[in-house]
Order: structure tokens, then C-alpha cells, then sequence
């Protein structure tokens, strides 16, 4: 059995326990000895992010081959039309390589506190929600397809990974659970 922690991070936390600009990082908000980050969320991103007290278990949810889901609620400045969707299913080329969403599809604002500080508004400009899906995880990978179709991203939260998900934590909240290593590698 391996501990995982399941961490909603706030925007403007880094996906770290130390930082040497003084800049919020998990240790101000996840108290669990020998706990590390399954993978990274970037500074300005919000959601869910796994930490766990095991090596295989960490690879297992991190590692590029083993293509484990992850969902993400992306508010972007313009209305998404069925083009931009198709596009990024399809798959966009981005300066290291194709990026490709599982699914992508619109949806309604999802039901999750104002960002603090609040996302700039322009009244003349709509903006719009989308749920995308990947496998992969590169660095900005949501915020580079969705600028590539044209829909740059003002909001952006990773509500799922894999069959973990943000149901029940608030902003800044961790559950800590046990998984099952040998169940979960078969």
C-alpha cells in the first residue's frame, strides 16, 4: 500500500515544497512527511495534482507511457466554435511535436470559486469553457494548443487524472488515501 495525496492547488502555488523566491509552494499547504509531486501543475494553473510516498506509483501516474488521462476545465477569450474542437482532436503541431486532445467539447462554466485575483474581462471580447482530455503532459501543453486555434487560455483547471478527481476538495484542501500498488499495476 502507498500513500497518495490528492491536493486541489490554488493558482500562483508551485508544484514544489521549496522555493528560494519566497513564492507559495505546497508546504504551505500539505502537511504529510515523504510525500512528492506525481507529475507538475504549472504556477498559474489550479486543480488537481497527486503526490504520493511511492517511486512506482509516482511513475505510474507521471511517465509519458503509460498515457494516463488528464482532464482540464480551460476558459479561453472567444466563443469555440466546432472548427476549434475539431482541431484539437485532430491535433495541433507545436515546436516539440504534434498535441493531439482525447476529447475536447464545450461546456458550461463549471461550479468552482472565482480565481483570486479574478481573470481580466474584457466586455467586448466573449469568452467560453472547454473540457479537454490528454495523455501526455508537456509544459504548457493546454495553454499552447488552445492559443495555436486561436482561443488563448484565461483560466485553467485540471479537474481529473486518470479516476482521481477535485469532487469534495476545496481550493487549497488535500484528502490523503492509500491505493493499492499491485492492484493498480495489473
Amino acid at each position: 500500500m502507498a500513500q497518495l495525496v490528492l491536493f486541489n492547488k490554488p493558482y500562483r502555488v508551485l508544484s514544489q515544497f521549496t522555493d528560494d523566491l519566497d513564492r507559495s509552494t505546497l508546504a504551505n499547504f500539505i502537511d504529510v512527511p515523504n510525500v512528492y509531486p506525481a507529475g507538475r501543475l504549472d504556477f498559474d494553473s489550479e486543480g488537481l495534482m497527486l503526490l504520493t510516498d511511492n517511486g512506482k506509483l509516482q511513475a505510474q501516474i507521471s511517465h509519458p507511457k503509460h498515457k494516463l488521462a488528464k482532464t482540464y476545465w480551460v476558459q479561453v477569450e472567444g466563443e469555440t466554435t466546432p472548427d476549434h474542437l475539431r482541431q484539437l482532436r485532430k491535433g495541433i503541431v507545436l515546436k516539440d511535436g504534434k498535441a493531439m486532445a482525447i476529447s475536447a467539447h464545450c461546456i458550461d462554466a463549471p461550479r468552482i470559486p472565482e480565481r483570486n485575483p479574478p481573470i481580466r474581462i474584457r466586455k467586448n471580447v466573449p469568452d467560453s469553457w472547454l473540457e479537454l482530455v490528454i495523455n501526455e503532459g508537456r509544459n504548457r501543453q493546454v495553454r499552447r494548443m488552445t492559443a495555436a486555434v486561436g482561443l488563448p487560455t484565461l483560466r485553467l483547471v485540471r479537474c481529473a487524472i486518470g479516476d482521481w478527481s477535485l469532487d469534495g476538495l476545496g481550493s487549497g484542501d488535500y484528502r490523503l488515501t492509500r491505493v493499492d500498488i499491485a492492484a493498480l499495476l495489473r
